[in-house]
């Protein structure tokens, strides 16, 4: 229910913060300068001579309407922070076993061969480093 609520208070609240703009915008420059550009002369016709009055006013009741709406939805959210999923719980309950359950059998790996089970092979000779009929492969 807190979340369709705070849906629809955020669309209320983008409408009002749309409608803040506009009436900010229309309202009448010290210089009357801007209102030309604007209609000035179709507004003073809408609202009569007190526009500036009426766009104040609507402007006041914006701006209460913005930070009311913008509480409420904080209000909102403090309220599903404190009261996750209305009574459901956000983490599954697990229990866990009363006793270990007993081991299961291992299947066997036969072992990797050891030094004491391969066969020891004789070294190869090694091969003589000088040639034959060197003055180096000469002894004395």
């Amino acid at each position: 229910m807190i979340p369709i609520l705070i849906n629809v208070l955020t669309v209320l609240l983008i409408l009002v913060a749309l409608f803040l703009g506009l009436v900010i915008l229309a309202q009448r420059a010290k210089s009357d300068a801007g209102m030309a550009a604007m209609g000035g002369g179709m507004m003073e016709s809408t609202f009569g001579p007190d526009t500036s009055n009426v766009l104040t006013g609507l402007t006041v009741k914006a701006s209460v309407a913005f930070f009311v709406l913008s509480f409420l939805i904080y209000l909102g959210y403090i309220y599903q922070r404190a009261h996750p999923m209305a009574g459901k719980s956000v983490l599954p309950n697990i229990s866990a076993p009363a006793t270990l359950p007993a081991a299961a059998p291992t299947a066997t790996v036969p072992a990797a061969p050891t030094a004491a089970s391969v066969p020891a092979t004789p070294a190869p000779h090694a091969a003589p480093t000088t040639k034959p009929g060197s003055p180096a492969a000469k002894t004395p």
